[in-house]
C-alpha cells in the first residue's frame, strides 16, 4: 500500500487543494503602499492602488477566496472607522468586487484594528461593554455586507454577536450574506505578528475576559453549538496548530462547515526556521496544513495559501 507514489496517491485519505484555502489580506489607506510585515515574511500592507495586483494572483492560483482586514487612517474610542461607508474595507471590498465578482471576500468583523484602546468592543470604565460593542458590530456587518462582502467573519468574541449580527444583516435585507463565526477563539500568545500587521495591540490589559482560555476544550463545543444556534452557517476554530484535537471535536459537534485559522504566530515560526535553514519549508508547511484537513478543518485561513497552491499546482 506505500510501495510506490502512485499507490500512496490512490489510497490517500486525505487530499489538499487549493479550493480549501482562504488568503488573509492587509489594506491601508495611501499610494503606492506595498510594505512587508517585518514579522510575518512575504506578507504586506497594501494600498487600494495595489491591491488588485495581490488579487489577481490569488485568483490565478486558484485560491476561491480572501478575507479582508483594514488599517484605519484614524482611530477613536469607538472605532468608527470599521462601520464608515468609505472605511478602507469597504472600499477595498468594493474594489475587489468590482474586478472579480465570482471570488469569495470575506471582511473581519471586529473593532481591535479600529480603536485607540486596541479592545474589541466599547469600554466603558476599564471594562468592555458587551451589549453597546454588539450595536457598532452590527453596524459595522452590514457596512461591510452593502459594499459587496459576500461573508461577515466577527472575531469579537463578544457575547450573542452571531445572534445580533445575523438579526441585523437580515433587517437590512441582506439574508443571503453568510456568517463565518469565530466562535471558538482563544486568547493566544500565537497572535503577536498579527497585532504589529494589524496595529491592534490593546493599549491597557489583554482580551483574556472575552477571548477563551487555551486550556478549555469542553468549552469550545458550547461557543461552537450555541454559535450555530444563533444563526452560523460556518464555524472557525483559531489558532489552528495547537487545537487540532479542539478542531476535530468541534467538526464532530456541529453539522455547519468548520474552519482553521493557521495564525500569524503559526506563520511567523515556519517562516523562521526555514529561513535558517532548519527546515523545509515546502515540505513542513504542505504536511501542517494537510494535518487541519484531516483534522477536520474544511476550510483554512492561512498566510501560505499563495505558496501552497504554487507546490500544489505547480503554477507560478
Amino acid at each position: 500500500m506505500r510501495a510506490s507514489s502512485a499507490m500512496r496517491a490512490l489510497v490517500r485519505e486525505t487530499v489538499l487543494t487549493p479550493d480549501d484555502f482562504i488568503y488573509p489580506i492587509f489594506v491601508v489607506h495611501g499610494q503606492g503602499i506595498k510594505e512587508e510585515i517585518a514579522s510575518m515574511p512575504g506578507v504586506y500592507h497594501f494600498s487600494l492602488d495595489n491591491l488588485l495586483a495581490e488579487v489577481d494572483q490569488v485568483v490565478a492560483l486558484g485560491i476561491p477566496s480572501i478575507i479582508l482586514f483594514g488599517v484605519p487612517a484614524r482611530k477613536d474610542a469607538f472605532g468608527s472607522e470599521a462601520y464608515a461607508d468609505d472605511g478602507i474595507v469597504q472600499q477595498a471590498i468594493r474594489l475587489v468586487k468590482e474586478k472579480h465578482p465570482d471570488l469569495v471576500v470575506m471582511a473581519d468583523n471586529c473593532l481591535c484594528q479600529f480603536t485607540d484602546h486596541g479592545h474589541c468592543g466599547v469600554v466603558k470604565a476599564g471594562i468592555i461593554d458587551n451589549d453597546a460593542s454588539l450595536e457598532l458590530l452590527v453596524k459595522t456587518a452590514v457596512s461591510q455586507a452593502r459594499a459587496g462582502a459576500d461573508v461577515i467573519a466577527p472575531s469579537n468574541m463578544m457575547d450573542g454577536f452571531t445572534a445580533a449580527i445575523r438579526r441585523g444583516l437580515d433587517e437590512a435585507g441582506l439574508e443571503s450574506v453568510a456568517i463565518l463565526s469565530y466562535a471558538v477563539k482563544y486568547a493566544s500568545a500565537f497572535y503577536g505578528p498579527f497585532r504589529e500587521a494589524a496595529h491592534s495591540t490593546p493599549q491597557f490589559g489583554d482580551r483574556r475576559t472575552y477571548q477563551m482560555d487555551p486550556a478549555n476544550g469542553r468549552e469550545a463545543l458550547r461557543e461552537a453549538v450555541s454559535d450555530v444556534e444563533e444563526g452560523a452557517d460556518m464555524i472557525m476554530v483559531k489558532p489552528a496548530m495547537a487545537y487540532m484535537d479542539v478542531i476535530q471535536a468541534v467538526k464532530a459537534r456541529v453539522d455547519v462547515p468548520v474552519a482553521a485559522y493557521n495564525v500569524s504566530g503559526e506563520y511567523a515560526m515556519i517562516k523562521a526556521a526555514a529561513a535558517n535553514g532548519w527546515i523545509d519549508e515546502r515540505a513542513v508547511v504542505l504536511e501542517m496544513l494537510t494535518g487541519l484537513k484531516r483534522a477536520g478543518a474544511e476550510m483554512i485561513l492561512t498566510y501560505h495559501a499563495k505558496d501552497a497552491a504554487r507546490w500544489l499546482t505547480g503554477r507560478d
